[in-house]
């Protein structure tokens, strides 16, 4: 007869070996990894469909932009935003409509500033607000559906995803925990996922030859023509004043580059390479006195990091008196009013936020490499800002302005107000057998018949490199700025994998796109349609125990448009 305590070792052990619910193996029917805008909508509507679902974000932070500091909302055209996105943007305005959620500014007092922004009193919604009210938001919807929500968990993108028949079995994280499902989502903005799962996909820029485009590769020329015909504006905003020396020791090549400039110039107009947009911190800045953390000097701080900045004032071609005189503020930023005498602050001009060039290696970077850019980024954009504000290179009107702001308090106060989220604009971009073009944002392609959500803003990219011109002096390299013809569709095709590929794996964050509509694409509201378009399909995946590559698209479109999707522009 078997010890008692021997048969008691015997069952745990079968119980560990056998229960899929275990603690080392959880099963669902819809696991989804990210969670961002795209995968708190996705997890939202799938909890809505009758499915049970797992929401798995590597970090503590839990909305991604939408609540990491991006509360200027790149909405491009109101009326293209519906379901659940939708649903988050009134549900800010009933946040706001509250007098408790208004502790450092009269509600009257933000609404009747001029230039406020994009919210406008009387709106069903609202399209600007803090970080806090976006949590609160996202967890008061979050609470009310039966969603598993994981932090912290990374998966192991070497060997975490098992796969069999072209699905995906389950994903393990870099703790051991593995989760199985009938149904898989990236919803990362890095395509972790996807790329582990051994989908196609691509990373940088496209030569404009590869798919008939002209915004795309390396965009060194100021003015190009679109294929409407319009004309793109390319480096002319966010670019150095003319005759920026870009050597340590002026006029001295032999003095070596300052820092962050490539050697060698950008390379040819429209060719393609691995580079990709700059990212930065959205920061969340306050003015008021008993809220404001004044700018801190990093103990790392290096000058010569900042040599370009101090130049490109020097560089002016008249007194910046006459300059400020004539409505340029002269400081480098887009300072976007939020409620309670807050901020959503971005880069604007040559030198700011943004931080040029040094973020290529970050899609295929290993955890610990892209925290080491993360935190170099953060090391950055903090001297940036303490030296606009305090440096005696700077000119008085600007330190005047800088230095009036500050970091909030109750915001992010385990990180003295910085938002942990960095802003990766774009990293990896799905390979599938629709892949959105520039054709598709100027409404130049055949009529769309799986249309799964609408993008709206234009065709947009922060700068991608910095270089010595043929004139010896610095620029900037990568940024355009065009618009789309009007609010087009993103095919179902652009956010699965192409047939052949994973068969139960939906992307809606890493669009099958190239660099430039996914310049118009990756927005937050657009990221929340797709999500929540995803999340449906997954659903009848299930029920009709198919590949996601097979779903009937007059089905999902019935199930999206009684959901309040808006998938066409009237």
């Amino acid at each position: 007869m078997l010890d008692k305590k021997l048969l008691i070792t015997y069952l745990l052990v079968f119980s560990f070996l056998f229960n899929p619910l275990s603690s080392q193996c959880q099963s669902y029917d819809i696991v989804i990894y990210g969670g961002t805008s795209a995968g708190v909508a996705a997890a939202i509507q799938s909890s809505r469909l009758g499915k049970s679902v797992i929401l798995i974000e590597p970090s503590s932070q839990v909305g991604g932009l939408t609540t990491g500091g991006l509360g200027a909302t790149d909405v491009g055209n109101k009326e293209a935003i519906g379901g659940i996105s939708k649903e988050f943007y009134v549900n800010i305005k009933k946040y706001y409509d509250d007098p408790a959620n208004w502790k450092w500014q009269e509600r009257s007092d933000y609404f009747n500033r001029p230039n406020e922004g994009r919210s406008k009193e009387g709106e069903e919604a609202m399209w600007t607000f803090e970080p806090t009210a976006a949590k609160k938001v996202y967890a008061d919807m979050m609470a009310k559906e039966k969603i598993t929500l994981v932090t912290e968990k990374r998966l192991n993108r070497k060997t975490g995803v098992k796969s069999r028949n072209n699905r995906i079995q389950s994903i393990t994280m870099e703790s051991g925990e593995t989760y199985s499902g009938a149904m898989f989502m990236d919803a990362t903005y890095e395509g972790d996922l996807l790329a582990a799962a051994g989908v196609s996909y691509a990373t940088g820029r496209e030569a404009n030859s590869e798919y008939g485009e002209t915004l795309n590769g390396v965009q060194a020329n100021y003015y190009s023509v679109t294929l409407k015909g319009t004309m793109s504006r390319n480096g002319v905003h966010h670019n150095f004043i003319p005759g920026v020396d870009p050597y340590v020791v002026k006029g001295d090549p032999s003095s070596g580059l300052l820092p962050f400039i490539i050697e060698g110039g950008p390379g040819l107009d429209g060719s393609a390479d691995n580079k990709l947009q700059a990212y930065c911190f959205r920061m969340t800045l306050t003015d008021h006195p008993d809220n404001r953390i004044p700018f801190e000097k990093p103990k790392n701080y290096n000058e010569l990091e900042y040599e370009l900045l101090f130049r490109n004032y020097e560089a002016a071609a008249g007194p910046l008196e006459e300059m400020y005189a004539y409505g340029d503020p002269l400081v480098p930023w887009i300072n976007t009013p939020m409620p309670n005498r807050k901020t959503d602050t971005n880069n604007q001009k040559g030198f700011s936020t943004d931080f040029v060039g040094q973020n290529h290696d970050f899609p295929e970077a290993s955890y610990e490499e892209r925290e080491a850019m993360a935190q170099r980024h953060l090391e950055y954009q903090q001297g940036l800002m303490w030296s606009l504000a305090y440096h005696p290179r700077i000119p008085k009107q600007v330190r005047e302005v800088v230095s009036k702001w500050g970091m909030s308090k109750d915001e992010y106060s385990k990180r003295n107000g910085w938002t942990p989220q960095l802003y990766v604009r774009e990293a990896r971009r799905m390979l599938s057998d629709y892949v959105v073009t520039q054709k598709d944002c100027e409404s130049l392609v055949p009529e769309v018949e799986d249309g799964v959500g609408l993008a709206a803003y234009g065709m947009d990219s922060h700068m991608v490199q910095r270089y010595v011109d043929h004139n010896g002096y610095v620029q900037n390299e990568g940024n355009f700025e065009a618009r789309v013809a009007a609010p087009y569709p993103i095919p179902y095709r652009a956010i699965v994998p192409k047939k052949g590929e994973a068969e139960n794996l939906l992307v809606p964050v890493c669009v099958s796109s190239t660099h430039v509509a996914f310049g118009s694409i990756r927005m937050e509201p657009v990221f929340m349609v797709l999500g929540q378009s995803a999340a449906t399909a997954a659903s009848l995946a299930i029920d009709q125990n198919i590949a996601v590559q097979e779903v009937p698209y007059a089905e999902l479109k019935q199930i999206l448009l009684k959901d309040n999707q808006i998938l066409e522009h009237k």
